[in-house]
């Protein structure tokens, strides 16, 4: 007998109980003589059973105890000797009559170390092999005979199961947290009653040792056994018993069905669970059922204990035939997807293999049920299901929800099977396309048919850098690229960063620019054809070409354009690159927070590339392009760096001769480069960078100005882009003012330009919703009958798939259908829509084509007007309704200023004050700024320094405002109005209001003012003049600092109709507010004021 049959006999003889050892004693040593490795016939029919014929054993220790009365447990023999003498045959039923009366002595633990399976492990003691030549003797005092299953437990140990139930047959390891829970498994072990009841919680998230609830849990359970208990691993430290978990291996027995909670446990610490195992099963040895009835007593000592105790009962499958057609059928047809599964999944292949084999060896057909516990067992399927083969006492039924597990299983290790061969071949397909390329390369290669790529490459960057002119370092640093390019493998990582740097590098226009043309009368007309109005702009730029026609160059100048949005600052930067005759590159630095955007990235980084210069030279292929940096205001600053102080090194004429991009990492000139800035606002440039350039001013549009660009540019633009170019389709000049005074206010022209393009559209609209498709036809609906020909032409052949005539292998077709034959009149109209069978209408597929569609003609006898009276039709109802808040005389307090918009256009502000009784305090409303709100501060206090010479109060002692609170408001509270130009519209204000003389709502005012009463200069005069002049306003008070700028940068046309006051200080101020107040109540002060207030 081989070492492992003997091994495995030996411990199948010591673990069964006395009486299966009598049965089979004979034939075992009859075996044993004989030499055999086979094991005897009982350990086949106990493995299909599903009973444990080779026993596992862990290194812990068994507890042993003394048994108790037979009513409470069944016994458990623990008698100790000297030596391990195997029992005699015919005195081991006299010794166990006399254990029955008389108490055993206390055992000592007994350590053992034999397995034979390492996904098992039991507990045990010591077992030896007996002797092959003499049959079993009874035990000695120190022998173990292991207890028997008891068949009636009427009251278990209630073990909630989290994720998978149990199956009789089939070992599984579980992890118990809860101190009450393990406190109860160990006592239960020291007093030989190692049963509970294991049951599977409904709840698939849910995770506890104890049942709170009988309907947390499915009722039908198993009713297991501890075989083995050991400390969990992975939780509490040395010596911590109490936070210790502990791991018990169950091994259930029957099925089980919970008919009452006695006891529900306090659920403190959660389960964990290992997953069952699937060897094939070893159930420890049961001897024949006893005839002793087990009574609640048993369990008597678990109440001490915080745990679940539930009554249960037993389930019994019930009678079936075995050989039942249906049921051979579907063991026949388990059996078959085992090896299937076994030839798939890896995972399972041991497993399901070893298993099909012990069963096919010990006639599977024999025990159904059995096959159907270990199919689900063995699988991963969902929970539910598994849990219907538990409750299933049908043999026939357990049958089939098995194999509807298993097919499962089986479905996704072919899926899992078909995805690894399909990754396998693709693997396989590129690596032959790689061997074969290579292969093909060799051979082309000896062929002299073709020369390797990187003899290629290297000879097109030699002819790319023999076209240029580098400078000595760029040549030098040139060919050691290019030596360490022939030195590396083409599949190096190297190589490609070395490749992608030379072809930048030869990429770079050195030495090659285009001609320049500094003619200022072919400036002038570029000018005048691309932009209206901006005398100012034009005759800078044309000072700037004269220059650069005497010096032959423009290098050294860096402009900076500053206007409000919709200028056109974009654009002059276009018209003057085609005045010169340069190529046009524009990129924005808005919101640029990374310094490599302009320097570039370290060739060291995954994916460098060069900075903006770098690839617009690329871009251009000339080193003297003119370049548009596009709003440098609004430029960021983050965590890599500040991207405007690396614009200083590309805009400074000192340095932009030598500029070092880091990828390029050699110098590159950049002084023949012309650069061009665009900005809405000084005050957000640094100023290092706004020293470097030349501001020039571009200011709004007035209205007339905007009046010729719409007719010159815009609407010609627009109605050629809306497709009506040859329509008469006509904008009046009368619509574009209302447009323009009603909803187009902003200095620039980018609002207008969308309003009268939504015009043309919208003409547009009604043009075809008025002519119709009679008119304006489809240009596919002609070419339709000639296409629906053709394709007619050739589906026929495919509709009935008719046979060739003279073919006597080919049956007869059925004549076509009805409906796949074509009537005459459906070949040549197409342009019905196919209908499906339910009845939906799809349009016929159009296959993709080359040919462009070319613009309809628009009949002559079409007519289309925009004036002003239907101008609502196309751009809605306007969206500003008056210019003047006050058109009537207001009461004292109130003033009239001119405000600057964030847009670029100006507005008329009226200013509000009231008093109230209070503290003195100011409040100010209106969505005001910081410094807006100083200028009311400063009012405030002059008028009260003041109080005396303005007559406010009758002595110059008198205190003023102790006992009053003032109010300043300025309307439309939704607009933010910052700057210092409303000081004299303020100070106005409180005087009228203190005083009680009204201020002329005619009268209009802006200018900073001082603590002593001086006026000084704003800016945005031009927009604010503007405003007045739209808003019908006679007198405008403005600074005399400011004269000069109005008398030149502000038409006459914005002028007219309007009186301009220059002010120097306050006095003047209210003198010319006043003026014409004279008479009435405060004649008296008015006159006062001529000698108090000196202008």
């Amino acid at each position: 007998m081989s070492r492992f049959g003997a091994h495995l006999w030996s411990l199948d003889a010591r673990l069964l109980p006395r009486a299966t050892q009598r049965h089979f004693s004979c034939s075992s040593a009859v075996s044993a003589r004989n030499g055999t490795a086979a094991a005897p016939s009982w350990v086949k029919a106990n493995w299909q059973y599903g009973h444990i014929v080779q026993r596992n054993f862990s290194s812990s220790a068994a507890a042993l105890v003394r048994n108790g009365s037979a009513a409470k447990s069944p016994r458990w023999i623990n008698a100790k000797t000297p030596d391990d003498t195997p029992p005699k045959e015919n005195d081991e039923q006299k010794k166990e009559e006399e254990e029955d009366k008389t108490p055993e002595p206390e055992p000592e633990p007994v350590k053992s170390s034999v397995s034979s399976s390492p996904s098992q492990s039991i507990s045990d003691g010591p077992v030896a092999p007996p002797a092959s030549n003499a049959p079993p003797v009874p035990p000695n005092p120190g022998s173990i005979a292991k207890q028997s299953v008891p068949e009636i437990y009427p009251q278990v140990l209630a073990l909630p199961i989290a994720r998978r139930p149990l199956f009789p047959g089939f070992y599984k390891a579980v992890v118990v947290r809860n101190p009450a829970v393990v406190a109860a498994i160990k006592d239960m072990m020291k007093r030989g009653q190692p049963y509970l009841g294991a049951f599977l919680l409904k709840d698939e998230n849910a995770d506890s040792d104890v049942i709170t609830d009988i309907n947390s849990v499915h009722p039908v359970g198993v009713f297991a056994q501890i075989t083995s208990v050991f400390a969990a691993a992975g939780r509490g430290g040395e010596g911590d018993d109490k936070e210790e978990g502990l791991t018990a291996v169950l091994y259930p027995h029957r099925r089980i069905k919970i008919t009452e909670l006695i006891k529900s446990g306090a659920a403190r610490v959660e389960q964990q669970e290992e997953p069952q195992t699937v060897e094939p099963p070893t159930p420890p040895p049961t001897p024949p059922p006893t005839t002793d009835l087990a009574l609640p007593s048993q369990t008597a000592f678990l109440h001490s204990h915080d745990v679940s105790i539930v009554n249960v009962e037993n389930l019994h499958t019930q009678p079936y035939k075995k050989d039942d057609q249906h049921i051979r059928a579907f063991m026949s047809e388990i059996v078959s997807v085992f090896k299937d599964i076994a030839q798939l999944n890896p995972l399972f292949r041991d497993q399901i293999t070893n298993f099909s084999i012990n069963q096919v060896a010990a006639n599977v057909f024999d025990e159904p049920d059995k096959l159907a516990d270990f199919a689900a067992a063995v699988s991963t399927g969902e929970v539910g299901e598994l849990q219907d083969v538990l409750e299933s006492l049908v043999v026939d039924d357990r049958l089939r929800k098995a194999l509807l597990v298993l097919k499962k299983e089986l479905i996704n290790a072919q899926l899992q099977s078909k995805l690894s061969r399909d990754v396998d071949s693709k693997i396989a397909k590129r690596q032959r396309e790689y061997y074969l390329m290579e292969q093909l390369k060799g051979i082309k290669k000896e062929l002299g048919m073709e020369s390797d790529g990187k003899d290629k490459l290297i000879e097109k960057f030699r002819e790319r850098a023999a076209s240029l002119v580098m400078p000595e370092g760029v040549k030098k640093v040139f060919e050691e690229e290019l030596s360490k390019l022939q030195g590396l493998e083409p599949a190096a990582s190297e190589a490609n960063v070395t490749r992608n740097y030379l072809d930048w590098l030869t990429q770079i226009p050195w030495g090659r620019s285009t001609p320049e043309n500094f003619s200022l009368p072919h400036a002038t007309r570029v000018l005048n054809e691309d932009h209206y109005g901006l005398q100012d702009i034009k005759s800078r730029i044309l000072e700037f070409l004269a220059v650069g026609k005497l010096r032959g160059t423009v290098q050294g100048k860096i402009i900076c354009l500053v206007g409000p949005p919709g200028v056109g600052k974009t654009s002059i930067g276009k018209s003057i690159a085609r005045a010169l005759g340069r190529r046009f590159f524009r990129f924005s630095v808005g919101g640029l927070t990374d310094v490599a955007e302009v320097k570039g990235h370290r060739r060291t980084y995954v994916g460098a590339l060069p900075g903006k210069i770098i690839q617009a030279l690329k871009r251009v292929e000339t080193e003297n392009p003119l370049v548009l940096i596009d709003e440098v205001d609004k430029i960021g600053r983050g965590h890599n760096g500040d991207p405007s102080s690396a614009l200083l090194e590309m805009l400074d004429p000192e340095q932009n001769s030598s500029f070092l991009d880091h990828y390029m990492d050699v110098p590159v000139d950049l002084s023949r480069v012309l650069f061009v800035c665009t900005a809405n606002n000084l005050a957000t440039i640094p100023a290092p960078l706004l020293d470097r350039m030349e501001v020039l001013e571009v200011s709004g549009y007035v209205s007339e100005e905007k009046l010729a660009i719409a007719s010159r540019y815009l609407a010609p633009q627009a109605k050629e882009q809306s497709g009506l170019g040859g329509a008469d389709v006509q904008l009046d000049e009368a619509a574009v003012e209302s447009l323009i005074r009603w909803y187009c206010r902003e200095s620039g022209v980018r609002n207008l330009k969308k309003h009268i393009e939504k015009i043309y559209r919208k003409a547009a609209l009604k043009l075809v919703e008025d002519l119709g498709e009679d008119v304006l036809p489809e240009p596919a609906a002609s070419a339709a009958p000639e296409a629906a020909k053709e394709d007619k032409a050739h589906e026929a052949p495919a509709v009935g798939s008719v046979p060739l005539p003279n073919d006597p292998t080919v049956p007869p077709e059925p004549a076509p259908a009805p409906v796949a034959e074509t009537p005459a009149e459906d070949s040549t109209t197409t342009s019905t829509p196919r209908t499906s069978e339910t009845g939906e209408d799809h349009p016929p597929a159009s296959s993709p084509t080359t040919a462009t569609r070319s613009p309809m003609h628009i009949p002559e006898t079409v007519h289309v007007r925009i004036t002003a009276e239907n101008l609502k039709e196309y751009v809605g109802p306007p969206v500003y309704h008056q210019d003047r808040l006050y058109s009537k005389p207001p009461p004292a307090g109130v003033s009239t200023g001119l405000g600057y918009l964030g847009n670029g256009s100006g507005a008329v502000m009226p200013i509000e004050a009231m008093s109230m009784p209070g503290k003195g305090a100011l409040q100010l409303t209106g969505k005001l700024g910081e410094v807006i709100r100083e200028s009311a501060q400063i009012g405030l206090s002059w008028v009260r320094a003041h109080a005396f010479d303005l007559g406010i109060t009758p002595d110059a002692s008198q205190q003023f405002l102790t006992d009053k609170d003032v109010h300043v408001h300025m309307p439309e509270g939704s607009i933010g109005k910052e700057g210092p130009s409303a000081g004299t519209a303020i100070l106005s204000a409180f005087v009228s209001l203190f005083t009680g003389v009204p201020i002329d709502p005619d009268i209009a005012m802006t200018g900073e003012i001082s603590l002593v009463g001086q006026v000084l200069p704003v800016g945005g005069l031009k927009e604010k003049i503007l405003a007045a002049h739209r808003a019908g306003i006679k007198t405008i008070l403005a600074p005399a600092a400011n004269q000069a700028d109005i008398e030149e940068n502000v038409p006459a046309s914005v002028k007219e109709g309007i009186r301009f006051v220059y002010v120097e200080n306050v006095n003047q101020v209210l003198q010319a507010v006043f003026a014409g107040a004279a008479g009435g109540a405060n004649a008296e002060v008015l006159e006062r004021w001529r000698g108090t207030l000196p202008p």
